[in-house]
């Protein structure tokens, strides 16, 4: 009696072996199974807006709801399907991803999060490798500027140096109400150009301003780089009197002296 007592457990491990446990571990609830979780568009152009279509379907035996759809920065994302899904039916994420302003290897993510209780957030990945044209590429150093306390009377000058990062020529042009701009002494007329690689060390000199306290200027900088072709230095300050200036130093005299 006690063999067969012994053989019967035997058995039914055997049995729960053959049968996947399937009577234990049920499949109940929504199940969202993705054709690809991955999509790698390959080399694409700078600039172009690249588009593409995860499928899913609903493995469960009752309905999938995709709740909400979000993505990393870059891109967007949408439910090109109906927002619940019935057993045995399909679905569709919808991605878009604008190229502009990127190189290189790129990666963005989404996350699908849905009422499956195996993985309520699923994640996607889309890839591009972004070839960029030869083209000029402008950086400007110290795109804000204090110049901490003006006396009054007195001109603004401020100076700023201006690269050329590209791989073509960078024509620069600058714009104010009354600013003047230097490059090496010579007044700047129009423009000038940068050549690739290199940078320009620019001056830049405004008037006396005719007020008093806080003081914000901005100077507007436009140059034929495709992604910044308008950009702002900011200057600014504050314009005190003589006799505010006097005040000022006989209260900090002292501090001066240390």
């Amino acid at each position: 009696m006690k063999e067969k007592h012994r053989i019967i457990p035997v058995l039914l491990l055997t049995a729960l072996l053959m049968t996947g446990g399937s009577f234990l571990f049920s499949e109940d609830g929504p199940r969202i199974v993705f054709e690809k979780s991955q999509w790698d568009f390959g080399k694409v152009k700078e600039g172009k807006i690249l588009s593409h279509n995860f499928v899913f379907r609903n493995d469960g035996d009752s309905p999938l709801v995709i709740e909400k759809v979000k993505t990393s920065c870059g891109c967007t994302a949408a439910l090109a399907s109906t927002q619940e899904v019935p057993p045995g039916q399909k679905g569709e994420i919808q991605v878009k991803f604008h190229t502009r302003g990127y190189a290189g290897s790129v990666s963005k993510f989404i996350f699908v999060k849905s009422n499956d209780s195996s993985q309520p957030r699923k994640k996607l990945v889309i890839s591009a490798h972004i070839e960029v044209p030869p083209r000029p590429q402008v950086h400007i150093q110290n795109l804000s500027q204090s110049m901490g306390l003006i006396l009054e009377g007195e001109d603004i000058s401020a100076q700023t140096t201006i690269a050329n990062r590209g791989e073509k020529k960078l024509k620069v042009e600058f714009s104010h109400k009354s600013a003047i701009f230097f490059h090496k002494g010579k007044k700047i007329d129009s423009s000038i150009t940068v050549a690739p690689g290199n940078k320009v060390v620019i001056e830049i000199n405004i008037p006396a301003p005719q007020k008093k306290g806080l003081l914000r200027e901005y100077v507007m900088v436009e140059s034929n780089d495709p992604r910044r072709p308008r950009m702002s230095l900011y200057i600014t300050g504050y314009i005190v009197t003589w006799k505010q200036l006097k005040k000022l130093f006989e209260k900090y005299k002292e501090k001066i002296k240390q």
